[in-house]
């Protein structure tokens, strides 16, 4: 379990520090139109969020079914929060 949890959050860091940064000067080469890195309130909560829910869940360093179910609760409320947040 321990290697599971080592890779996925590995696999979130990487995103957040190396991919998504580069996709800010790849968008000007590549896309219709450049992207930039600023997030909205709604999006710094939501990760603010989804980092204090993972860092209380692996804390431990066991995991079990509840705590599989709490994460995907967590990441329904999210899905949620985006899908009826205002376009603006």
């Amino acid at each position: 379990m321990d290697l599971a949890q080592s890779i996925a959050i590995g696999s979130s860091i990487q995103i957040a520090l190396f991919v998504a940064p580069v996709l800010v000067p790849a968008s000007y080469l590549v896309g219709p139109a450049p992207i930039n890195l600023v997030l909205t309130p709604a999006e710094i909560l939501a990760g603010t969020f989804s980092v204090v829910i993972a860092g209380q869940i692996c804390g431990d360093g066991e995991s079990n079914w509840f705590e599989g179910v709490q994460l995907l609760a967590v990441y329904a409320i999210v899905a949620m929060l985006f899908y009826f947040l205002p376009a603006g």
